[in-house]
């Protein structure tokens, strides 16, 4: 791994990797936050993955999470959303390609030489931070944002084992059912769409996928709420299938790092308290 870059932060570490990624074929960027408990021990792990068009570098700049995972003594990952490169596949929209993964492991070229983010976000990159940094050995915490918060739900359900506390900002939480997921899904995975129920919350909770419980907060003035986002069919799942939902929604805000930075602290308690118990 090659250090990028390094600050002092709310007593802690912020630091900027990049490694080569057997599971994407390239070069990959990730930015680490290490509390200062991490310098006397071993700390808990909290995976945050970014949404459409992001890095690693939109959460660690604005996302305003340092010093409640400070105080709180976990460290904070966060990855890139897409292998890059000249040689990667990519389209001419935002919705498609690179920065636009959807945490997936693609069957259909061009994308599968180098799209399997879900094998680098649940395997690879677990592993090489664990060897590397000192952190705790066991389950660990995931949430995200938008494409992100569905990343984080999806695979907080197909790895209960490994991922002990799930929660989201504005997730796109029916992939199967909506424009964003749709394209995406039938581009990686192909036309076939009993296969993107494996990649769709509500229909992995519906087959009686389970985690502890779930966070979601959701921006009431979020312009992608009704067509994209369709949080209701979340909260109708986890109602159905009796999986505690803490469903939050908030008049006025939208769908930007205001929204999320606003509820951060919240989300890093939250997860705390169920990686520390």
């Amino acid at each position: 791994m090659e250090l990028l870059e390094e600050h002092k932060v709310a007593g802690g570490r912020q630091q900027v990797w990049r490694h080569t990624s057997r599971a994407t074929g390239g070069s990959m960027d990730f930015s680490l936050f290490l509390p200062p408990a991490a310098d006397h021990g071993a700390v808990p792990l909290l995976t945050y993955l970014s949404g459409l068009t992001c890095t690693w570098q939109n959460v660690t700049e604005k996302g305003g999470f340092q010093r409640a995972a400070a105080e709180a003594g976990v460290a904070i990952l966060c990855p890139d959303t897409s292998p890059r490169g000249d040689d990667v596949a990519n389209d001419d929209a935002y919705d498609l390609g690179q920065g636009a993964g959807f945490y997936v492991n693609a069957t259909q070229a061009p994308w599968a030489p180098h799209f399997q983010m879900e094998d680098y976000i649940a395997s690879e990159l677990y592993g090489l931070v664990l060897e590397s940094f000192p952190i705790a050995q066991g389950p660990q915490g995931i949430f995200g944002h938008s494409m992100g918060g569905h990343g984080a739900l999806t695979l907080g359900l197909r790895y209960p084992e490994q991922y002990k506390s799930v929660s989201a900002f504005a997730p796109i939480v029916s992939p199967s059912t909506c424009p964003w997921g749709e394209k995406a899904l039938s581009a990686y995975l192909g036309e076939d769409r009993a296969g993107w129920e494996a990649h769709d919350a509500c229909a992995l909770i519906k087959a009686g996928r389970r985690t502890m419980d779930l966070l979601v907060d959701q921006g009431g003035g979020d312009p992608f709420l009704e067509e994209q986002l369709q949080p209701q069919k979340l909260v109708s799942a986890c109602k159905e299938m009796d999986l505690p939902l803490t469903y939050r929604e908030h008049a006025g805000y939208d769908h930007s790092y205001y929204f999320i930075s606003t509820f951060m602290n919240d989300h890093i308690d939250w997860h705390a308290k169920r990686l520390l118990s």
